[in-house]
């Protein structure tokens, strides 16, 4: 989620932020931000249909921007919308005050929410929204021989933080090709560790694999953590 906008009184905490959601999870934290009688405007598509000087008609599709007062919301988990119906409360050139509306939101397109009181808590689900990993405490690893991801879990979402995709070759005898190619992708897995895990806020770091390959991985990181001293793997 991208915070693109925040005007919050300090005085009764009334006020509007505008949001934009990149991540299907991000959809996910906007309906858990909603509530009835809150006001939200994105844009939207809306049936015109035209009436010609000769009485045939003819009907289109338009986008405009829309603001409807929340009466209801809708999480769909299998398409990943939300649907939010109320009537109009602004003056558009398509759809009359006081009609009734359903806004999707959409990814990548910016809405703004405007409520009479932002409550502390969905303050804080926005900061967990544009910076999951301040709310990751686990760590996971989950590899087969030449692909691995590393990936933070919050309580909500499931954060990527790096792809390994490295090609290993088959063994052949009186080649080392293959021990070498393994040694990359471990070493390659190792440094992601170290660059995307924060050992002060992560409590545990899991390694799943088909096989033997995270316990010949764990192996690899033990033997070279003590060698160059990496004391937050160490430890």
């Amino acid at each position: 989620m991208k915070l693109i906008k925040k005007n919050i009184s300090a005085k009764d905490a009334s006020g509007t932020i505008l949001l934009r959601p990149d991540l299907p999870e991000d959809l996910w934290h906007a309906y858990n931000l909603l509530q009835t009688s809150d006001l939200v405007r994105c844009t939207t598509l809306r049936k015109v249909v035209n009436t010609s000087s000769t009485g045939s008609t003819t009907s289109n599709k338009v986008r405009t921007n829309l603001t409807i007062r929340v009466t209801k919301v809708d999480f769909d988990p299998d398409s990943l919308q939300v649907r939010i119906s109320g009537p109009n409360v602004e003056e558009s050139k398509f759809v009359k005050m006081g009609a009734h509306h359903t806004l999707t939101l959409e990814l990548g397109r910016n809405f703004s929410i405007e409520k009479e009181c932002w409550d502390q808590i969905f303050l804080d689900r926005i900061e967990e929204a544009c910076n999951p990993d301040l709310a990751a405490e686990i760590a996971a690893i989950v590899m087969q021989p030449g692909l691995a991801h590393l990936c933070l879990v919050t309580g909500s979402i499931t954060v990527t933080k790096a792809k390994i995709d490295i090609t290993i070759p088959k063994k052949r005898t009186g080649s080392t090709n293959h021990a070498k190619a393994l040694k990359r992708f471990y070493e390659a897995v190792y440094q992601a560790v170290l660059r995307h895990v924060d050992f002060d806020q992560i409590k545990c770091v899991l390694c799943g694999s088909p096989g033997y390959v995270k316990d010949d991985f764990y192996k690899y990181l033990c033997e070279e953590s003590v060698r160059r001293d990496d004391r937050k793997l160490m430890e």
